[in-house]
């Protein structure tokens, strides 16, 4: 249960800081789908190397615990996954909820 809690705030971290990202992005000026992309881009080593060195490699010398192990292993499993689905499912939950569409390209021969 302890690791359960442990992960979901850990998780929701991570959610939380992609999305004001964004937020400040669209602030900015920037147009919504291209704050989502470059958003994305630019928070995702910080969330990989956070979830990565701070989290599961700091839990390998409590995996083979007896008492600690489990909770350590769970934590481990579940943040790799959580980090994944942060860097693709989340922005796309974003954009799909806000109905965000990409800019138009510009055709060929069309003033600019």
């Amino acid at each position: 249960m302890l690791g359960a809690i442990a992960l979901a705030g850990m998780i929701m971290r991570n959610s939380v800081i992609l999305v004001d990202q964004i937020d400040q992005d669209i602030k900015a000026g920037h147009m919504p789908w291209q704050a989502v992309v470059e958003a994305t881009v630019r928070r995702f080593r910080p969330i990989v190397l956070t979830a990565a060195a701070a989290a599961i490699l700091a839990m390998i010398p409590l995996a083979g615990s007896t008492f600690w192990g489990p909770m350590a292993i769970a934590i481990m499993g579940g943040l790799l996954v959580a980090t994944v689905l942060t860097v693709y499912f989340v922005p796309a939950l974003y954009a799909a909820w806000f109905r965000l569409q990409p800019a138009p390209e510009p055709r060929a021969g069309a003033p600019v």
